[in-house]
């Protein structure tokens, strides 16, 4: 597709810089507001300049060199403009090659320019023809005056476009950046639901090998139930803390009859707290740790905490757990689920968050989550 001299865009120019909501924004607006306010100036300052000095000559004619101006400006305006749009076409090239071409093409169409002026101004001030009189010294003095003003153009719009041609692809990487950031935040969240249901089937086929179908039927149902749960929040970054707590309580009631009195669970959590965003999935696999590496290695009752406060301007969340007589200590394999958190957390927070695992009295084990507090707008 060709493009027009005055409205068109070239195919291969960034659609980044074509911001149709904003006006000001839009390197099109840019350059008409540019143009007119450059051209604008040029008329006043060689009518302060040289026509104004000539007012009190008595063979001066103003409407003779008004017409004269508005030719010449007439006239540069449209090989600015030409200018402008070729520019544009070669702006993706090597820096020195566009630079080259840039003002190259600035010194030819200063050229014509000096020729439109001198000839405008030979034929309608005096009434002669171009070269008639012709002074080389003359026709160099105005020629220098031409291409200086044609490169001070190409000097404003190589920087406008340029420095658009750089911001867009800043944009561009922040985006790809971004998109690589969510797919890795994707990837890492569906290696939980796969690391889940291993762990939850492999539960129900104990309870249908020790005869127990019942209890096995009863998780099976509240395993459909979570994960109609999860599909409706599949495509959400990050939930609102109760939703998140809401879905603990249908993975605690899976757990729960698999242990039935064992599991003993508590929760403490502030209702200014419960309403900060936190990562979609973020507590299940901290619980599911909580119950393989204390309550399934205790032979009496255990107990899981869930305490969430907002201090300040952070959500402080906690998972504490009792220990069972041969928990490992600390982060010993504490598997998939704890290293996901970490690489969730600091893929969406950077450094504003801390995961941090306590191993306290009788084995018992605490996770606490430091990250900031945020409400959905």
């Amino acid at each position: 597709m060709q493009a027009s001299i005055l409205t068109d865009i070239p195919d291969d120019f960034p659609p980044e810089l074509v911001d149709k909501k904003n006006p000001l924004n839009n390197i099109d607006n840019q350059f008409w507001v540019l143009q007119a306010g450059g051209w604008i100036g040029y008329t006043g300052l060689v009518f302060l300049a040289i026509i104004h000095p000539q007012l009190a000559q008595a063979d001066f004619s103003l409407s003779k060199q008004l017409s004269n101006l508005l030719i010449e400006v007439l006239s540069g305006f449209t090989l600015t403009t030409i200018q402008w749009v070729m520019i544009k076409r070669i702006v993706h090239l090597p820096l020195r090659l566009t630079l080259f071409v840039s003002f190259f093409t600035a010194a030819i169409l200063g050229i014509m320019l000096n020729v439109i002026k001198l000839a405008s101004y030979k034929h309608i001030v005096f009434g002669q023809v171009w070269y008639q009189e012709f002074n080389l010294l003359e026709f160099g003095g105005w020629l220098l005056f031409s291409v200086a003003t044609m490169y001070v153009f190409t000097a404003i719009f190589f920087i406008m476009l340029y420095n658009g041609r750089l911001r867009a692809e800043h944009e561009m990487l922040l985006r790809a950046q971004t998109s690589a950031k969510e797919a890795q935040l994707q990837m890492l969240r569906y290696q939980l639901n796969p690391h889940f249901m291993f762990n939850t089937l492999n539960a129900i086929s104990t309870l249908i090998y020790k005869n127990e179908n019942d209890k096995a039927n009863e998780m099976l149902d509240r395993l459909c139930s979570f994960f109609r749960f999860s599909l409706s929040q599949k495509n959400e970054k990050e939930n609102v803390l109760s939703d998140e707590l809401d879905i603990c309580s249908l993975y605690l009631s899976i757990e729960k009859v698999r242990f039935g009195e064992r599991l003993i669970v508590e929760y403490d959590v502030d209702a200014v707290a419960a309403n900060s965003l936190v990562p979609s999935f973020l507590l299940q696999p901290l619980i599911e740790n909580a119950i393989k590496y204390g309550i399934e290695s205790r032979k009496e009752a255990g107990s899981i905490i869930i305490k969430a406060r907002k201090v300040k301007e952070q959500l402080h969340l906690s998972v504490y757990n009792q220990g069972g007589e041969k928990q490992t200590k600390n982060t010993e394999g504490l598997g998939i689920g704890l290293s996901n958190t970490r690489a969730r957390l600091k893929n969406l927070y950077n450094k504003q968050c801390d995961l941090l695992i306590s191993t306290l009295e009788d084995n018992a084990t605490r996770v606490d989550i430091h990250m900031p507090y945020m409400r959905r707008k």
